[in-house]
């Protein structure tokens, strides 16, 4: 059986194709990315530009024979919340359907916080209490609990993309600029910050997304981010334009622009939370939905 998740986000359209293992991880068959590029093409009544939905079409167009090639027996066409959000999200999906045959379909906020959570419960946790975090292009997922299911999950308005297109407008950015997103950051993190604060301490502390994992490689050795290190680099991030920043070791050039904004997030909610480090899970919100795809497939 190959099973295949077709994630389509505001930086590309990201196909993954796997053989399920009973008992073990899913074995990597094939992975495509098509560059969709949408941070900049969110107009101000929150639609997507036809620019940007062109974009979508031909980048899951570009994954349509790669899947079929290999013969996948399931596909999960997933849209995430940059187009999910957009005030013309049906004319987007018809697009896609009528030109590529691929039904998007997407999950709130808090139901992606949910698969991503058990995702990095299978491969990090299975028996302690976990918090996640997950900075993506138009949102920011926080789930926390000790079991396979989470007893907080909740989406918020900060993605690193969503971020910069509304706060962040000059790059290099002024100080006044970095510091009016900072306490933008605080002020929506707080009351998830003083619900976390009533629970016990976690085990583990787990961020995913992309963000992440590029903060991760910058700071430090890619798997673990502290919060000190980040504190430092966010004056650095900021002097610089974002072709300098797509120069810098573990960044891709399509996300440089919003790096700044994804760091100075993350180093706030890590402050907000009271976390000095932590851990960077490979796996996350696709792994999530063929591990359940796969379960529930099992059970008929």
């Amino acid at each position: 059986m190959l099973l295949a998740v077709l994630d389509v986000g505001s930086n590309s359209a990201h196909l993954q194709i796997v053989q399920p293992r009973p008992r073990k991880p899913p074995l990597p068959v094939y992975r495509l990315k098509a560059p969709t590029l949408l941070a900049e093409e969110v107009t101000a009544d929150g639609a997507l530009s036809p620019a940007g939905v062109e974009r979508v079409v031909r980048a899951v167009a570009c994954t349509v024979e790669a899947y079929r090639r290999h013969k996948v027996d399931d596909l999960i066409p997933l849209a995430t919340a940059t187009i999910r959000d957009a005030t013309n999200s049906a004319e987007i999906y018809r697009r896609v359907l009528d030109e590529t045959g691929v039904q998007l379909r997407s999950l709130s906020g808090e139901d992606e916080a949910r698969v991503t959570f058990a995702a990095v419960r299978r491969w990090h946790a299975p028996s302690s209490r976990l918090w996640l975090l997950d900075i993506g292009g138009m949102s920011m997922e926080v789930a926390a609990g000790a079991g396979d299911q989470p007893d907080l999950a909740v989406t918020l308005p900060l993605g690193a993309g969503l971020l910069t297109r509304r706060l962040l407008p000059d790059h290099p950015a002024g100080r006044a600029d970095v510091e009016r997103l900072r306490r933008h950051v605080r002020g929506v993190l707080k009351p998830v910050a003083r619900d976390l604060a009533r629970t016990p301490r976690p085990d583990l502390v787990v961020g995913t997304s992309k963000t992440f994992k590029q903060l991760a490689e910058l700071t430090g050795d890619g798997e673990r981010l502290e919060r000190r290190a980040l504190r430092r680099w966010v004056p650095r991030l900021a002097a610089m334009t974002p072709r300098e920043r797509g120069k810098l070791p573990g960044v891709a050039p399509a996300r440089a622009r919003q790096l700044l904004a994804g760091a100075v997030t993350a180093v706030t909610a890590m402050e907000a939370l009271d976390l000095r480090t932590l851990g960077v899970c490979p796996w996350a919100l696709r792994e999530g939905l063929l591990l359940r795809r796969y379960y529930e497939l099992r059970r008929h």
